[in-house]
């Protein structure tokens, strides 16, 4: 299973939080990736960052440290 952490937009936004995950030792999966591309990255449709359910407590605590974590 994976744990959505967040629904976003601006792809610059996205990378940054993809390399902290990634140098936290998480695997973050981006999700929705293709219907961004077909829509030509205008932004009308967010795109997910995930991770294995059992790393969400890890990445929630990476996010909300580098100030990045908004509570749903």
């Amino acid at each position: 299973m994976i744990r959505v952490l967040l629904s976003e937009g601006n792809p610059v936004r996205l990378g940054f939080l993809q390399a902290l995950l990634r140098d936290g030792g998480l695997r973050p999966l981006l999700l929705d990736s293709h219907v961004s591309a077909v829509q030509g990255r205008i932004g009308a449709f967010p795109q997910r960052l995930a991770v294995p359910e059992e790393q969400a407590a890890a990445a929630e605590a990476l996010l909300r440290e580098a100030g990045e974590w908004t509570a749903r």
